[in-house]
């Protein structure tokens, strides 16, 4: 039964077979969960599209459009690609697991289905799908606040999400692996999270920092660290807030890193924040050409300051596609090169 009258989750049911459909409709209504039935792939997929669903029991074999099918769409769309998706076959044999499995199915059923084992996956995956929106929710969040810090300042509007997008062009370039590209851009947006900290009248001071106010400044990344920290699933993203203030040399911040002490991942949003900010306008100029931000950049890494391998697939990017980097007309960017 539903727990103090709410739904204990809402499941879809999919099956052209009246005679198997309804008595799993039924089965889980008794359970306390709401189910949307359907008799074929077309209706499974739009009500998965137009509503929330916390778990699809699809049948394989359904006329037009088939389970496979479905779950193949699902998975592939960014709304729905967290829904839960178990596949029910009256096939023995391993054909419907091996394509399932390649069209990212969750798990399998197989007919006739066994009340039990039903009951035991759909509270397994109810409850993973809970957990997952539950990070989801906490990312949104944390995503929020790195916007509002920026909506603060008029200067870096659009600022963090320029860095998510170029940062993952960038990773591409570089080849690096799916998860590094997801960090790059959770990174873009969160990196400079820890400025929460730091109170606006220095955030937000129009001239040159002092040295107590500069130590205040360069207490943020430590701050974002201990603010992203608790959610797990950000893990490879605390590298990059910690240490996207650092230097070739061993001068940047916090921890005085050098070289490949440094995360790749780090060194990456780095060169991409300091093209952006030469790229941008500011108070006190308009923004530079991209071929004049990448002479500053080749002179600063000349000094020992960046990587050159990253600045240069940077312009081998910018070569190959010169408006892959172009901030909307307009658009300015404050301190966060020189911060």
């Amino acid at each position: 039964m539903a727990v103090n009258g709410k739904s204990k989750g809402t499941i879809l049911v999919a099956d052209d077979n009246e005679s198997i459909r309804e008595p799993l409709v039924e089965l889980l209504r008794l359970q306390g969960y709401s189910v949307i039935a359907v008799a074929d792939g077309e209706q499974a997929f739009a009500e998965m599209c137009s509503k929330p669903v916390d778990l699809a029991l699809l049948d394989v074999m359904m006329p037009g459009r088939t389970g496979l099918s479905v779950c193949r769409a699902v998975k592939s769309r960014p709304e729905t690609r967290f829904v839960p998706v178990v596949l029910i076959t009256g096939h023995t044999k391993g054909e419907d697991r091996i394509q399932g499995i390649e069209a990212g199915a969750d798990d399998f059923l197989n007919k006739p289905v066994k009340k039990e084992e039903l009951l035991a996956r759909v509270r397994s995956l109810v409850r993973l799908k809970r957990f997952t929106d539950e990070l989801e929710n906490a990312e949104t969040v944390l995503c929020s606040l790195a916007r509002s810090i920026e909506a603060k300042d008029p200067y870096t509007e659009g600022h963090c999400d320029r860095l998510s997008r170029y940062t993952v062009s960038l990773g591409v370039k570089l080849g690096l692996s799916q998860e590094q590209l997801v960090a790059l851009r959770r990174g873009g947006i969160v990196h400079d999270i820890g400025k929460v900290a730091v109170p606006e009248c220095v955030l937000l001071k129009p001239g040159p920092l002092d040295a107590a106010e500069r130590k205040i400044m360069q207490e943020h990344p430590l701050a974002g660290v201990r603010i992203c920290a608790p959610l797990k699933s950000f893990r490879t993203v605390l590298p990059i807030i910690r240490s996207h203030h650092e230097k070739q040399d061993g001068t940047g911040y916090p921890d005085h890193l050098r070289g490949d002490e440094i995360p790749l991942t780090a060194r990456i949003l780095q060169i991409v924040d300091i093209f952006d900010s030469l790229t941008t306008d500011r108070p006190y100029r308009k923004a530079l050409s991209q071929e004049k931000a990448l002479q500053i950049m080749w002179e600063e890494t000349r000094r020992g300051w960046w990587d050159a391998k990253i600045v240069g697939a940077l312009q081998g990017l910018l070569q190959e596609s010169p408006r892959a980097f172009c901030a909307p007309a307009g658009i300015s960017n404050g301190s966060a090169y020189t911060r």
